[in-house]
């Protein structure tokens, strides 16, 4: 009984449907946002061109600076396993605090769209404040199973009447000569 009460409460949760009309909200918003940046752009069409220009120049100089970082990075590489093996353990453990971290900043996020989305839904709703408890208490409510539905019975296959109702029709008339058969037929009478 305890899983088929933790899907009833699966299912009644409201709160991704909220998430996702919340998500949708804000791309809406941040869409309705993109003409005016492009606008922007346009009208500052050159001072956009010195700053890929002023970036261009710097992607250059620092791939001039690698191989040199490179091979000092490769020098200066510790020989001793020990400090390695410290190294790398040090390593793991800030990859898993900032995992820990990402998935704070998931649910936080998560449960901000969720209200953006129920503000969402709640304007949506024609007479919000009348209509809101009568879902809260039919989200409330148990789910009632569905009753099967009986069989239905095969139907037998229908045999074709078509071709009795063409033999029976009257029979089509004659179809005309062309032209060229016309007077082939007329130069073999001659």
């Amino acid at each position: 009984m305890p899983i088929t009460d933790e899907i009833k409460k699966t299912l009644s949760d409201p709160t991704p449907l909220y998430a996702l009309a919340g998500a949708g909200d804000l791309a809406y918003e941040k869409l309705r946002e993109v003409p005016g940046k492009v606008e922007a752009l346009a009208a500052d069409r050159k001072g956009a061109q010195e700053k890929a220009t002023a970036r261009l120049q710097e992607a250059q100089s620092l791939l001039v600076a690698a191989p040199a970082k490179v091979g000092e990075a490769v020098t200066a590489l510790p020989t001793d396993l020990k400090s390695l093996q410290e190294r790398a353990q040090g390593f793991a453990l800030q990859q898993v605090g900032r995992a820990v971290e990402l998935a704070v900043k998931a649910k936080e996020t998560y449960d901000e769209l969720a209200e953006r989305g129920k503000v969402v839904v709640e304007k949506a709703r024609p007479g919000a404040p009348g209509e809101s408890a009568a879902v809260e208490s039919a989200e409330a409510a148990p789910v009632e199973p569905v009753e099967p539905v009986e069989p239905v019975e095969p139907v037998e296959p229908v045999e074709p009447v078509e071709a009795e109702l063409v033999e029976e029709a009257d029979p089509a008339p004659a179809p005309k000569k062309s032209a060229r058969a016309r007077k082939a037929g007329s130069a073999d009478a001659e």
